[in-house]
């Protein structure tokens, strides 16, 4: 299931949180440990909303993958591109919690984020991943991902694979 954060998944988050910020600090951006959890909430709302964004970010809605009550993933769908997007970030963004990579979590979670991404109104989504993540590689081809190409990030010389797939 992919959905919103409510506040009955505080312990969920938290453990969520835990296992993944050491290996992916952007598993949920914005977020610390002295943060109270409703205080996070009205964040990702204000992310959704585009209020009090950072500059050059655009609006996005958080969706968190659940197994049962275990939370297993986060996805970010950013509803539209800028400029910094369109080179590196695209709009859909997702981590699996370690424990639950190589299980199809990423592939289900994408599935079902592109409807999500045509209800707001886009007829392509560009999702982007280094070039030497074969398994993002494959969960976005697996989704329909068509390859446009691959360039380096300017900052950083890191080779990315852009992809594209068709909303329609």
């Amino acid at each position: 299931m992919l959905r919103k954060l409510i506040e009955s998944d505080v312990e969920a988050f938290q453990r969520a949180y835990r296992a993944t910020t050491a290996t992916d600090p952007t598993f949920a951006r914005g977020f610390a440990a002295d943060i109270p959890f409703r205080d996070y909430l009205a964040r990702l709302d204000h992310d959704e909303q585009g209020l009090h964004l950072p500059e050059d970010y655009v609006s996005s809605t958080t969706y968190w993958g659940f197994i049962g009550a275990e939370l297993v993933g986060r996805l970010m769908l950013r509803h539209r591109l800028n400029e910094r997007l369109r080179r590196t970030g695209g709009n859909i963004g997702y981590v699996v919690v370690p424990e639950y990579r190589r299980r199809g979590i990423a592939t289900g979670m994408l599935r079902l984020a592109l409807p999500l991404a045509k209800e707001r109104g886009l007829d392509r989504a560009l999702i982007t991943c280094d070039e030497d993540n074969t398994a993002s590689r494959r969960v976005i081809e697996k989704c329909g991902g068509l390859l446009e190409a691959t360039s380096p990030i300017p900052e950083t010389g890191v080779i990315q694979c852009r992809y594209w797939i068709s909303l329609l």
